[in-house]
């Protein structure tokens, strides 16, 4: 198989998905992982494809990604009195002595906070969550190994696959919702929480209700995955309507509002 070969056959897999790691590559084509990291520089040279974090995207994708995301330490402040009280009433699920992932992003921050002092088995990917629960918290903590990816703030391995850790309950965050799923544009954070979600029992959806407005290109994982969500009151009849139909079971949290 020559060069010419192999570059068709990467822009025609990234027709079908936004994104392939390199290890995807090498035991899709059977080549080294030099020659998929060459061929990788020379399709973003051309700009037939975007060189990503661990691997290579749709040039569309990554269009979309820098229209559509927001860097961590921005969105962070984002609805905040939401976030925390999203972040409460999803720490009421959790019982002492559970296992969990807590997946990156601010509003699951929010959460690690909550449970930072709790008796529980706490895996995360999120680089700011466990630098919070190394220097404040004693729940016993595993931490995803990798490279730091300090934009969207998450360790992550591209060839590792799942982790070997399961859990009563992964609690994730969308950049989007709509009748498809859960929505991102940032392709690593697609591909993590792909693999994460086979690790437990139940996915706990934590968002506050902007994000039905929101629409970015890839789905993660559809509704029908997603056993709760954990949202704000600012939830339209409409979103409800939606999320009830797709069977998740719906928690409103009320900024404020004692647990």
């Amino acid at each position: 198989m020559n060069d010419s070969d192999r570059h068709r056959m990467i822009t025609d897999l990234l027709r079908e998905t936004p994104f392939a790691s390199v290890r995807d590559l090498q035991e899709r084509l059977g080549v080294s992982p030099a020659t998929i990291r060459r061929d990788i520089d020379k399709l973003h040279e051309v700009g037939k494809a975007r060189k990503v974090y661990g691997g290579i995207s749709a040039t569309d994708a990554a269009a979309s990604a820098r229209l559509s995301a927001r860097p961590y330490n921005e969105n962070r402040d984002i609805a905040v009195e939401a976030k925390r009280a999203i972040a409460e009433k999803a720490a009421s699920l959790v019982r002492d002595g559970d296992s969990i992932i807590v997946h990156a992003g601010s509003t699951c921050y929010q959460l690690g906070m909550q449970l930072a002092r709790r008796n529980v088995r706490l895996y995360t990917n999120s680089m700011p969550l466990a630098a919070y629960l190394g220097e404040h918290g004693t729940c016993h903590l595993t931490l995803a190994g990798g490279e730091l990816y300090r934009e969207p703030g998450i360790v992550h391995d591209p060839s590792a696959g799942s982790p070997d850790f399961f859990a009563s309950r992964f609690f994730v965050g969308t950049q989007g919702i709509s009748s498809d799923g859960l929505l991102e544009s940032h392709p690593l954070l697609t591909k993590a929480i792909g693999e994460l979600s086979s690790c437990a029992d139940e996915i706990v959806l934590l968002a506050d209700s902007r994000k039905l407005s929101i629409r970015p290109r890839n789905v993660v994982l559809p509704l029908s995955r997603i056993g709760t969500i954990v949202i704000d009151d600012g939830l339209s009849d409409a979103g409800a309507k939606m999320l009830e139909d797709a069977g998740v079971a719906i928690l409103i949290a009320v900024a404020g509002e004692q647990e």
